[in-house]
């Protein structure tokens, strides 16, 4: 099982620190590369560059909660999100298909119909411990 995560390319998980301007101020986010990646991706799809998606996240992070504990974090927890969502079939894995044109009604409830699901699986008793 190990052999399938510790055979990663290093500089996937290499961390990078790139600078991003959140409304003129110059901010320094450290991330692994991977995740930079997924920021890619995501960006990508709705025609805007990293620095563009990260402020359009912190703008609107701030907006719902009135606040930032960790933004580093927060991005982090969008690329696992972004990549569940994909495998989940909230988000199409086809990346012509801009994020903003989706329903985020109909993903959020994919993700909790995924997240009920694996709830299930994780109650279930296993048949040899059953008998």
């Amino acid at each position: 099982m190990c052999e399938v995560f510790i055979s990663a390319d290093p500089a996937l998980y290499a961390s990078r620190i790139r600078s991003v301007r959140l409304h003129g101020v110059a901010t320094s986010i450290r991330l692994e590369n991977l995740f930079w990646n997924v920021l890619a991706d995501i960006a990508g799809r709705d025609g805007m560059s990293v620095p563009q998606l990260c402020t359009r996240l912190h703008d609107e992070l701030v907006a719902e909660r009135e606040g930032i504990d960790n933004f580093a974090s927060f991005l982090r927890v969008c690329c696992g999100r972004y990549l569940a969502l994909q495998l989940s079939g909230g988000i199409p894995r086809d990346a012509s298909i801009p994020i903003g044109s989706l329903n985020a009604r109909q993903v959020l409830a994919t993700e909790r119909r995924s997240l009920a699901a694996q709830g299930a699986r994780l109650c279930e008793v296993p048949r040899t411990l059953a008998a």
